[in-house]
């Protein structure tokens, strides 16, 4: 069997690290990198000594697929071309900014009968892979991710930038429909939002609260799920899985503090060796990028949908979109004769003009 040719469109950083990884999937050869930055263009060919394009319309003949690793807001386009063309793509999250462009292309994806998949590389982290029934009936999570300002990205906010991970995996524990979205959003030091929460509720009864900041001095990737088999405490950074199993009375409710203990100060040691076990999970250590570029070969190779298709990668962005029409539409005073809204409303002056105004004054 010939090994299916790949280029990766974009030579920034995610780009070189998808050109790296990809050797190391059996079955593949990197053909090709593209990008319109004659530096990014240079460095690329000196790391993998590959034939390099501007535009990455000149390398569609000479591939069979392509990892899309470009600014999020080219996506659509590029995407539609390789699909159009016959080639499967691989989209680094989110698969696109708007809702619309991602049903096209999954629609377009179903009609050439190419594989696409899309970069929520989260799905496959040993902490979340490791859950097993704990993420089935899922009723609540709660999320975190935050990181310092990465100086990338700006062409999006933190949902599209950061929440859409978290998204994408509360998604993937429900198929039940969105039923609403409330959010309230910041736009701190850049154009779009920085800072965001929100609280999702489904048809199913699943609620999320999810907050996501890209200007914090801690970083957090974080996640607990409370379900029907028991909570789940993940950190999706060291990674490491702490679970909790209720006991058969917890479940089915017939756990009665009063006839168990009748000093329940003390009782707590026993509670959580006995009726909520606690255990820590002992996770085999991946490479989760390295694993879903394996997931998108296996794919194509055998016709089977990737772990995050083009339906999943689409409902992502669909209510990634919701939160950020809530957040646009969020009110930040009671009193009627201030109109502000959106994430540009707080803080009212950029922190440099502030910083700037303060100097004056003193």
């Amino acid at each position: 069997m010939s090994k299916l040719r790949i280029a990766v469109i974009g030579a920034g950083h995610l780009g070189r690290i998808h050109s790296k990884l990809i050797s190391q999937v059996d079955g593949t050869s990197l053909v090709g990198i593209s990008d319109p930055f004659e530096a990014a263009r240079e460095n690329a060919a000196k790391l993998f000594s590959v034939p390099t394009y501007a535009d990455y319309r000149e390398v569609i003949p000479h591939i069979d697929a392509a990892i899309i690793a470009a600014p999020t807001d080219a996506h659509a386009e590029i995407a539609g071309d390789l699909i159009l063309a016959g080639k499967h793509v691989f989209v680094e999250k989110p698969l696109t900014i708007h809702s619309a462009d991602a049903d096209r292309l999954t629609a377009l994806a179903a009609k050439k009968r190419v594989t696409i998949q899309v970069g929520h590389v989260e799905r496959f982290n040993p902490a979340f892979t490791a859950l097993g029934d704990l993420a089935v009936d899922v009723k609540y999570v709660e999320a975190v991710r935050a990181s310092s300002f990465p100086g990338r990205c700006l062409d999006v906010g933190v949902v599209m930038d950061l929440m859409i991970h978290d998204l994408d995996l509360v998604l993937s524990m429900t198929d039940a429909p969105l039923v609403s979205a409330r959010a309230s959003g910041m736009a701190v030091i850049s154009d779009h939002d920085d800072m965001v929460e929100t609280r999702l509720e489904f048809e199913c009864g699943l609620v999320a609260n999810l907050k996501a900041s890209r200007i914090s001095p801690t970083p957090a990737r974080t996640m607990q799920i409370f379900g029907a088999n028991g909570f789940a405490d993940i950190d999706f950074g060291t990674p490491s899985l702490s679970v909790v199993r209720p006991c058969d009375s917890v479940v089915n409710r017939s756990f009665d503090l009063s006839l168990e203990t009748d000093n329940p100060l003390g009782y707590g040691a026993t509670l959580f060796s006995g009726k909520l076990k606690c255990e820590t999970v002992d996770l085999q250590a991946r490479n989760a990028i390295l694993d879903e570029l394996h997931d998108f070969v296996i794919s194509i190779q055998s016709g089977i949908a990737p772990a995050v298709d083009g339906v999943a990668g689409a409902r992502a962005v669909a209510v990634a979109n919701r939160i950020l029409e809530a957040i646009g539409e969020r009110r930040w005073y009671a009193d009627s004769s201030r109109t502000e809204t959106g994430p540009g409303a707080i803080p009212r002056e950029r922190i440099e003009t502030s910083s700037r105004r303060l100097r004056r004054a003193a």
